[in-house]
Order: C-alpha cells, then structure tokens, then sequence
C-alpha cells in the first residue's frame, strides 16, 4: 500500500486527476480502474472518480495488476448473520483479510463472497463498503446492488453511520469519557498510526463494561473512522487492547494477575477487539436498521476467577458442563466445550476456542 497526502495546489481537484499527478508512474485510465476496483482510497474510504478531494487528504493506492491477486470465489465459511434484498450483514471472523491486495493475494473475504454470492462479483470489491482490520472481528455491510453501495459509501462520507465495538484492555476505565485525538501515519513505521497534533481529526467514546481486576470490557463508539482508529486512541490512553501486536507488542500484563492466565493473555493470538453493533438509515423511508452481536461477550452468565485463576462455575456455565460449584481452569473449559456440540458462543478467559475460532478474555455464553 502506498500512502499520499494532497498538497494545497491539488486542493479541490477530481480525485482521479489529482491521483493521476500524484503516481505519475500510472496513466489515468488505470488509476480510474483502481478507484472504481476500492484500491484507491480516500482517508480509508472508497470514493468516485469525479469526487473532489481536499488538502491534507490521505490518498492509499494498493497497485494490484490482474496477475498478482486473484479475486475468484473461495469456499472459504463465513457467516451471514442478516440477510435484505439489497445487502448482507457478515459477521467477520479474525485472521479474514477483507479483500486481495499486496501480500495476500487470494484466501480473503471478497473471495469467500464471490463463491457463496456470484453476483457480487458485477460489484466493486465484491460488494465491500467498509473495513476491519485482519484481527478485528465483527459486524460488516456488504452491497448487494450498485445502488445500494452508492447510498451507503455516501452515507458513510456523511458521517450518518453508527458504529460501536467492544474491547477488552489492560487497565482500569472509570465510567465513560471521549478521545478526541487526531491521527496521522506514523512517518518512522508506515505500518502504524500515531496520535498527532496535525493529522487527521478522530473522535472515539469510551465507556466501561465491567471491570476485571486489571482488565476493563469497555464500549467503543467511533465518530469517525481513521486507519487503526481505535487500537491507536486506546494505546495512547495507557489502554492497550490484549493482543494487540502493532500497539501493544508487550502484551502487557495487568498488576496482580494470576500465574496461569499470564500465558494465556501473553499468547493471545489477536487483538481483544469486536465490531459488535452497526446502525444505518435505509435506502428507502426514513426508518434505520440496527444490528447487533450480543454473543461475543456476557457477563451476566460466567464463572468467577479466584485469587489462583480458577473459576466457580455459575449461571449456563454451570449447567453447561454440568461440574456443579467445582473449581476448573480455563484450559479445562476450553477442552470440555470443544466436545459439546450445542454450543454457540462459549469461551475462556484470554483463550482462543480452536473449534468457533473466536476468543475473547473471560468464560462467557
């Protein structure tokens, strides 16, 4: 991926002519390509070609050439967790790669559309409107038609898309508060965003779910959508999101923790971090729709940790696996629920369930 900023001479151009001045080593006809294909964005987001674009604006090209990447359908499983007649609500699992580009080439999201939605594949993307990270699992949008893709990039431009996300963090959170930092690309690790008083401005709001003894489940919404929005407001908090390695390559570790859920959370094998709840207008009316993922993580039904790590085993826990009041380790839950097959969402605390392949840190249901 290469990263540009638009200069004051480029202010308020098309943005495939200012793209086109930018990567001179590109004619404008396959930089047009490129837009209308989503590996030209604009500050994340897929825009026309005849949008304008404006100072400081940040242009990202992924340069894919019809050799490099394949964009075939993959009998790849992905869960579809709502379903109209003009889009998809997919509930991405960690480790997708949203769609092919530099460095993964094929085995993505928009490959695993493309097999189960072959229509999808008339459409940009194969229908993708919006982004989460590799490790970030959660809810998305998925286009069905042009039309409706059209609405809601728009839509997403004017800021009428709601977003939230839950995380788990090492530290304590207080009530709830707001970060209002802007964010820049970080110019020593093009990888990595970093909190700036120059860059781009970015709202997020912060309030606590339940605290953990050193750990806090908090809700996160976002006002705007910046590269690693999130991961980099909490870094910069003193929040680092458990497993998270770009912003928290430690893995820190929270005072107090018990010895045997040190290793745990020290091999988290991505960063604690869900979109669980997307709110959009509809296409027609003036009415929203709303979804929501309330199984990733609940804390009304769980086991309680002792000073030693282990749990008591409460609520549809307990009944679950059927071991009454008796303490058990968190790799033992793991090992007993990998057997039972009326499980939904059931996992342990900072341990990835190898059979749902989701993880997040406390033992819930």
């Amino acid at each position: 991926m290469i990263h540009k900023n638009i200069s004051e001479e480029q202010n308020n151009s098309r943005l495939d002519q200012a793209a086109t001045s930018i990567f001179k080593d590109y004619s404008r006809s396959q930089i047009q390509r490129w837009i209308l294909q989503g590996n030209l964005l604009v500050n994340g987001e897929i825009l026309k070609a005849k949008d304008k674009v404006h100072t400081g604006d940040e242009i990202s090209l992924d340069p894919i050439f019809e050799n490099r990447v394949s964009w075939d359908g993959e009998d790849i499983p992905i869960q579809i967790f709502h379903e109209e007649e003009d889009f998809l609500i997919v509930n991405k699992s960690p480790g997708l790669v949203m769609h092919p580009g530099a460095g993964c080439h094929d085995g993505t999201l928009a490959n695993a559309l493309a097999f189960h939605f072959p229509d999808l594949k008339k459409l940009p993307r194969c229908g993708i409107v919006h982004r989460l990270d590799k490790d970030t699992s959660g809810l998305l949008v998925i286009a069905k038609n042009e039309k409706f893709r059209n609405f809601f990039v728009n839509k997403l431009q004017e800021r009428e898309v709601f977003k939230q996300y839950e995380a788990l963090v090492v530290g304590q959170v207080i009530g709830s508060f707001s970060i209002d930092d802007p964010i820049e690309r970080d110019p020593r690790n093009r990888v990595k965003m970093r909190v700036a008083e120059l860059g781009r401005d970015a709202l997020s709001h912060i309030s606590l779910i339940k605290f953990y003894e050193g750990y806090s489940h908090i809700s996160i919404e976002i006002e705007t959508g910046r590269t690693h929005q999130i991961r980099v407001h909490l870094s910069n908090q003193k929040l680092p999101i458990i497993g998270d390695s770009l912003y928290n390559p430690r893995n820190l570790i929270a005072k107090n923790t018990p010895e045997n859920l040190i290793t745990y959370i020290q091999n988290f094998p991505r960063q604690a971090l869900h979109a669980s709840k997307i709110r959009f207008p509809a296409l027609k009316g003036d009415s929203f729709f709303e979804f929501e993922d309330k199984r990733w993580f609940r804390t009304g039904d769980q086991g309680a940790f002792d000073a030693d790590g282990y749990l008591t085993l409460t609520g549809r826990l307990k009944e679950i696996i059927n071991r009454g009041g008796e303490k058990i380790s968190p790799l033992e839950v793991d090992e007993v629920l990998m057997d039972h097959p009326g499980i939904v969402q059931v996992v342990t605390f900072a341990v990835p369930h190898k059979k749902l392949g989701e993880d997040v840190a406390a033992a819930v249901v």
